[in-house]
């Protein structure tokens, strides 16, 4: 039993090596999505995290395998759609993604996984329905 805790320690520590890109990168205001600022203070309080380029990289984000976990879920949020560089959307782009905010939000967003570790995340029904109505969607 000892041995196989060693193990598991040592694989543990060897795992801290492998380091995952935490960067965010330098923010243009102007590039920024524009919204009111309702819909701002939501946004940054249940999206930012994944979806621009001023994520919070909390201390478990440092410790691996969970820095491997979130490191991955803030790129592909940022590659699906990054409030930070909206104004380097094509038009046709912020139309698709306005209609994925509008789906989205309704019930996937933000993951459960995140609103767990991050209560204040969690949208009411009214939130969820005022950025619904923001996007501009039509049913």
């Amino acid at each position: 039993m000892k041995r196989a805790l060693l193990i598991i320690f040592i694989i543990f520590i060897a795992m801290q090596v492998i380091r995952t890109d935490q960067n965010n990168t330098a923010n243009e205001k102007e590039l920024e999505i524009k919204a009111p600022l309702e819909v701002m203070t939501i946004l940054k309080q249940s999206c930012y995290d994944c979806h621009s380029n001023q994520s919070k990289w909390p201390w478990y984000s440092q410790v691996a395998p969970f820095s491997w976990i979130i490191a991955s879920h803030v790129e592909d949020g940022r590659k699906s759609l990054n409030f930070a560089t909206w104004e380097n959307y094509s038009e046709v782009e912020k139309t698709k993604k306005m209609k994925r905010i509008y789906q989205t939000v309704y019930a996937s967003m933000p993951l459960k996984s995140y609103i767990w570790l991050h209560e204040e995340a969690d949208l009411t029904k009214e939130q969820r329905s005022f950025i619904r109505e923001w996007t501009g969607v039509r049913k």
